[in-house]
């Protein structure tokens, strides 16, 4: 069975992103996505012991707009 850990990607208004794991406590940051992707799969192995480590890692990008009425 393939384990998963789910991450909320946002973007920020003043640049850069920042991940949120959903049902975790890791929250990391970074400038550009390649960046934050590193960061993330940094966090995951110290967050988790290597026998608790998800093998995969879903990446969910969520993006506000606003449009006239």
């Amino acid at each position: 069975m393939t384990k998963e850990i789910i991450f909320m990607v946002e973007e920020e208004p003043g640049g850069g992103y920042i991940a949120k794991a959903v049902g975790n406590a890791i929250f990391t940051q970074a400038e550009t996505i390649d960046e934050l992707k590193r960061n993330i799969k940094e966090a995951v192995s110290v967050h988790f012991a290597p026998s608790d480590k998800p093998s995969v890692i879903c990446l969910r990008m969520v993006k506000e707009e606003v449009i006239p009425a």
